[in-house]
């Protein structure tokens, strides 16, 4: 049974995303108040990506931070972006071909759930916005785990809940009022929009999120709160192997 309902789940949040596709970017200045762009920037300075490296990024959807994460790591380096919808990944390519990063970045059709990468392959692992979105968020993170190198980064930017009572209320009378009122009127129906503060009603707080990377193995973790609690920034280190004396 449990099964089945991740199926469904998956099925819906792909017609959500494919439907919206053409217009998501727009959308997201829109509805964040351009916000999306600065939490991004903050994560990619807590992140201090190397020249180099190689990146994974889940749930890439348009490919905005693989893009930023493409920029940040100079021809030297390589990011995949990841993600289980066609429809967004195809707004992604024209994105990379505009800026010329072709030659760094493949975007690929594929499940964060499984992640079709060998252990051990990444230097970062980052998932923007889409973590609520899994039908099982402690594997996600368990398989970001898995495919990043030790001593790498495995990063979650995503929407949160404000802790300060008066905030959040206002907070989430926009997310059930407003946005799907602007939705509607951009995309032509609120469905989809709806979906958003569905999603985070069972999310984990930004302390909940924070223990399902310990739990999940990672070390070091850090979390921020941004702007207000709206959304979060975790960040955790998979463990280096430890040293056997001869």
């Amino acid at each position: 049974m449990a099964e089945n309902n991740s199926h469904v789940r998956s099925e819906f949040v792909h017609d959500v995303f494919s439907h919206i596709a053409g217009r998501y970017d727009v959308m997201n200045s829109v509805l964040s108040f351009n916000q999306h762009k600065l939490w991004r920037k903050f994560t990619m300075r807590k992140m201090a990506v190397k020249k180099g490296a190689h990146c994974l990024d889940l749930a890439t959807g348009t490919a905005d931070w693989a893009i930023a994460l493409a920029e940040q790591i100079g021809r030297e380096g390589r990011v995949i972006g990841l993600d289980f919808c066609q429809e967004m990944l195809d707004v992604g390519e024209k994105k990379v071909q505009q800026r010329h990063l072709g030659d760094r970045i493949e975007l690929v059709r594929g499940n964060a759930m499984d992640i079709p990468y060998p252990d051990n392959t990444f230097d970062y692992v980052t998932i923007g916005f889409g973590l609520r979105n899994v039908p099982d968020i402690s594997r996600v993170i368990r398989e970001m785990k898995r495919v990043v190198k030790p001593g790498g980064l495995v990063v979650s930017l995503e929407l949160s809940k404000p802790t300060w009572p008066p905030f959040r209320a206002l907070y989430y009378f926009y997310f059930y009022r407003i946005l799907p009122f602007v939705g509607r009127l951009a995309v032509g129906k609120a469905e989809p929009y709806k979906w958003l503060p569905e999603s985070l009603i069972e999310f984990p707080d930004r302390f909940a999120l924070a223990k399902l990377f310990a739990e999940a193995g990672l070390e070091h973790i850090e979390h921020y709160a941004l702007t207000g609690g709206i959304c979060a920034l975790h960040m955790g280190r998979k463990p280096q192997p430890a040293l056997t004396s001869s």
